[in-house]
């Protein structure tokens, strides 16, 4: 305790103006990081023709609802809503388990075919067939007009396939062939050994795919623009983003309906609003998954 005393006594006036640089530059940092986000919630509560006037910057100057009540009272949405989650489920999981057994094959040096299967989806990353090519190839597999278009096209992507692989590689060979001696098979250490060391780059691609699918609404306009009971949140309230700018007129009598104490919405409003109903379900998942970003491989082991 004395030493404590000591160095503390000892302090130079350098540390504390170091400590206090540090500590203002990070509060900075969060201020600069958050502000977007924490602007785009004020306008959302925000009157739309009052954004219009600027200078709202962290609390909305004439607090309302009405933007979201206008947008969750549309019928679709709660359809749309319902579609989004299954999609988002559905593709997540499937894609996680099939990429993750997918990785675990072409990672085992006994796979005779690993390099050429390697090889063919890393040329995917760089050469696409074009959107027509592709809409011509899903209609004839009868994917068109269908649910499935969201899901198995989803299920595997070469950049979250190469990730899971070079994960894979760096574990201990040892791991794999002290299971084998003890009468394992593959199928075995796949889920009883590989699978759980591998959650903290699952949880990785887990978000990636969560993400893609939640927010993807140009595949509905593509493939399925004739079945509104499969529209995807994103892609109604991307309807509602354009029918809002093409009802928006001009300045001034933007500015009369205000005075005039009309309520409208207004792009501006919109735009803010689907970002906040698009990014708060994501930004709630997000805390569950961030304990494996850093969780290490410490589930068992085997010395070298």
């Amino acid at each position: 305790m004395a030493k404590l005393a000591r160095f503390r006594k000892r302090r130079s006036t350098e540390d504390i103006l170091l400590d206090a640089f540090v500590y203002i530059f990070l509060i900075c940092l969060i201020v600069v990081t958050l502000y977007p986000f924490l602007n785009t919630v004020a306008v959302s509560f925000n009157d739309g023709l009052d954004s219009l006037k600027g200078g709202i910057y962290l609390w909305p100057r004439k607090f309302t609802t009405f933007n979201y009540r206008m947008l969750l009272a549309r019928p679709q949405i709660y359809q749309a809503v319902k579609v989004t989650l299954a999609r988002t489920v559905l593709s997540t999981v499937l894609g996680v388990f099939s990429t993750a057994i997918l990785a675990y094959t072409i990672s085992r040096k006994e796979f005779v075919l690993r390099k050429f299967i390697s090889t063919i989806y890393v040329i995917t990353l760089y050469v696409n067939g074009g959107l027509i090519p592709t809409y011509f190839v899903y209609r004839f597999l009868g994917l068109t007009n269908s649910f499935w278009v969201y899901i198995w096209p989803a299920i595997l992507h070469a950049f979250n396939l190469i990730i899971v692989r070079t994960y894979i590689s760096g574990l201990p060979e040892s791991l794999i062939e002290s299971a084998k001696i003890d009468g394992a098979g593959e199928f075995t250490i796949f889920l009883r050994i590989i699978f759980p060391l591998i959650k903290p780059v699952l949880a990785v691609v887990a978000l990636f795919t969560a993400v893609a699918a939640w927010n993807s609404w140009f595949d509905v306009f593509v493939y399925n623009p004739m079945k509104p009971e499969l529209s995807t949140l994103a892609y109604e309230l991307q309807k509602v983003l354009a029918s809002a700018q093409q009802m928006s007129t001009s300045m001034e009598l933007a500015m009369s309906r205000a005075a005039a104490g009309a309520n409208e919405v207004t792009p501006r409003a919109i735009r803010a609003t689907m970002t906040v109903i698009v990014t708060v379900p994501i930004a709630c998942i997000y805390p569950f998954l961030q304990k494996y970003f850093v969780h290490g491989l410490t589930l068992g082991g085997v010395k070298e």
